[in-house]
Protein backbone atom coordinates (compact mmCIF):
# COMPACT_ATOMS: atom_id res chain seq x y z
CA UNK A 1 0.00 0.00 0.00
CA UNK A 2 0.98 3.43 -0.71
CA UNK A 3 -0.08 5.31 2.00
CA UNK A 4 -0.44 3.53 5.62
CA UNK A 5 -3.59 3.44 7.15
CA UNK A 6 -4.21 4.40 10.44
CA UNK A 7 -6.19 1.46 11.46
CA UNK A 8 -6.11 -2.66 10.40
CA UNK A 9 -9.96 -1.63 10.38
CA UNK A 10 -9.56 1.40 7.82
CA UNK A 11 -7.12 -0.85 5.49
CA UNK A 12 -9.50 -3.60 5.07
CA UNK A 13 -12.52 -1.17 3.77
CA UNK A 14 -9.82 -0.99 0.68
CA UNK A 15 -8.41 -4.66 0.63
CA UNK A 16 -9.22 -7.00 -2.10
CA UNK A 17 -7.14 -9.80 -1.15
CA UNK A 18 -4.65 -10.90 1.68
CA UNK A 19 -1.37 -11.91 2.39
CA UNK A 20 -0.93 -14.20 5.61
CA UNK A 21 1.75 -15.54 7.22
CA UNK A 22 2.91 -15.88 3.34
CA UNK A 23 -0.23 -17.21 2.21
CA UNK A 24 -2.33 -15.45 -0.32
CA UNK A 25 -6.01 -15.19 0.52
CA UNK A 26 -8.50 -13.84 -1.18
CA UNK A 27 -11.50 -15.25 0.54
CA UNK A 28 -11.77 -13.17 3.73
CA UNK A 29 -15.07 -11.54 5.04
CA UNK A 30 -15.40 -8.60 7.45
CA UNK A 31 -18.36 -8.23 9.70
CA UNK A 32 -19.68 -4.99 8.33
CA UNK A 33 -22.45 -5.33 10.40
CA UNK A 34 -20.35 -5.28 13.78
CA UNK A 35 -18.36 -2.24 12.21
CA UNK A 36 -21.82 -0.36 11.72
CA UNK A 37 -22.54 -0.72 15.36
CA UNK A 38 -19.11 -0.22 16.98
CA UNK A 39 -19.33 3.23 14.49
CA UNK A 40 -23.05 4.11 15.51
CA UNK A 41 -21.97 3.63 19.01
CA UNK A 42 -24.57 1.09 19.62
CA UNK A 43 -21.98 -2.36 20.24
CA UNK A 44 -22.47 -3.87 23.49
CA UNK A 45 -20.11 -4.92 25.54
CA UNK A 46 -19.41 -8.63 24.36
CA UNK A 47 -18.55 -6.79 20.71
CA UNK A 48 -14.89 -6.78 21.57
CA UNK A 49 -15.11 -10.45 21.63
CA UNK A 50 -17.28 -10.74 18.26
CA UNK A 51 -15.44 -11.99 15.05
CA UNK A 52 -14.65 -9.40 12.67
CA UNK A 53 -12.43 -10.65 10.51
CA UNK A 54 -12.32 -14.35 8.92
CA UNK A 55 -10.10 -15.82 6.35
CA UNK A 56 -9.70 -18.71 4.06
CA UNK A 57 -6.52 -19.94 1.84
CA UNK A 58 -5.88 -23.52 0.46
CA UNK A 59 -2.05 -24.28 1.33
CA UNK A 60 -1.36 -27.11 -0.84
CA UNK A 61 -4.25 -29.50 -0.02
CA UNK A 62 -5.15 -28.25 3.50
CA UNK A 63 -7.46 -25.64 4.11
CA UNK A 64 -6.80 -23.12 6.37
CA UNK A 65 -9.10 -20.45 8.45
CA UNK A 66 -8.25 -17.57 10.88
CA UNK A 67 -10.77 -15.75 13.00
CA UNK A 68 -9.37 -12.79 14.46
CA UNK A 69 -11.87 -10.89 16.81
CA UNK A 70 -13.04 -6.89 17.07
CA UNK A 71 -10.25 -6.40 19.87
CA UNK A 72 -7.48 -8.21 18.09
CA UNK A 73 -8.20 -6.43 15.04
CA UNK A 74 -8.58 -3.05 16.56
CA UNK A 75 -5.06 -3.83 18.14
CA UNK A 76 -3.26 -4.94 15.55
CA UNK A 77 0.36 -2.52 14.59
CA UNK A 78 1.14 -1.51 11.53
CA UNK A 79 5.10 -2.34 10.54
CA UNK A 80 6.20 0.00 7.78
CA UNK A 81 9.31 -1.58 6.79
CA UNK A 82 7.28 -4.69 5.68
CA UNK A 83 4.44 -3.37 4.83
CA UNK A 84 2.63 -5.77 7.38
CA UNK A 85 -0.17 -5.71 10.22
CA UNK A 86 0.93 -7.77 12.91
CA UNK A 87 -2.15 -9.07 14.66
CA UNK A 88 -2.56 -11.37 17.53
CA UNK A 89 -4.79 -14.63 16.91
CA UNK A 90 -5.75 -17.54 19.61
CA UNK A 91 -2.76 -19.76 18.44
CA UNK A 92 -0.15 -17.11 17.77
CA UNK A 93 0.70 -13.84 16.22
CA UNK A 94 0.17 -13.51 12.33
CA UNK A 95 1.85 -10.91 9.57
CA UNK A 96 -1.30 -9.69 7.53
CA UNK A 97 -0.73 -7.47 4.26
CA UNK A 98 -3.41 -5.67 2.54
CA UNK A 99 -3.56 -5.70 -1.39
CA UNK A 100 -5.49 -3.41 -3.30
CA UNK A 101 -6.36 -4.47 -6.85
CA UNK A 102 -6.06 -2.27 -9.80
CA UNK A 103 -9.29 -2.04 -12.26
CA UNK A 104 -9.93 -0.47 -15.55
CA UNK A 105 -12.55 -1.07 -17.86
CA UNK A 106 -12.66 -3.03 -20.45
CA UNK A 107 -13.64 -0.27 -22.96
CA UNK A 108 -12.04 0.16 -26.19
CA UNK A 109 -12.88 4.17 -26.26
CA UNK A 110 -10.48 6.67 -25.54
CA UNK A 111 -11.09 8.35 -21.54
CA UNK A 112 -12.05 11.69 -23.25
CA UNK A 113 -14.55 10.33 -25.52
Amino acid sequence: MSTSPHSLIEALVTTDMLEIDGLHAWQFSVDNELLAQVSAGSANADSQNRPLLQIECIDGRERRHWQFSLAAVSAARFDAASDTWHLAGQDAEHQLKCFAAISADNSDEPDDA
